[in-house]
């Protein structure tokens, strides 16, 4: 079995600061890329940074500038920095991976799998 673990949320002022951390464990062959989606009242779930396995990031235009992804390849973990977070951040947070898995007992075949953590609250207030 494959999971993800997510910590850190939580409510903060506007104008500070909060960092996610998501760890990857199970059978894992490798994680190919890691990232954090964001999903509003009301709103579709929507992209906010992701590290590719080629180590390229990508992060939502509202939140460039004020949020910073990082990964751990060995640890097969990443987290998620927030700063000068506005109202409009809060959400719950989910970690997303994409990972090759060992799938079976000793004769194991690999597969593809996207996994999502349980998501994390971050509420600003203003």
């Amino acid at each position: 079995q494959v999971q993800l673990v997510e910590s850190g949320g939580g409510m903060v002022q506007a104008g500070g600061s909060l960092r996610l951390s998501c760890a990857a464990s199970g059978s894992i062959f490798r994680v190919n890329a890691m990232g954090w989606y964001r999903q509003a009242p009301g709103k579709q779930r929507e992209l906010v940074a992701a590290d590719t396995s080629g180590g390229s990031t990508n992060y939502a235009d509202s939140v460039k500038g004020r949020f910073t992804i990082s990964r751990d390849n060995a640890k097969n973990t990443v987290d998620l920095q927030m700063n000068s977070l506005k109202p409009e951040d809060t959400a719950v947070y989910y970690c997303n991976a994409q990972m090759t898995i060992r799938d079976g007992g000793p004769w194991y075949t690999l597969r593809s799998l996207e996994v999502w953590g349980q998501g994390t609250l971050v509420t600003v207030s203003s």
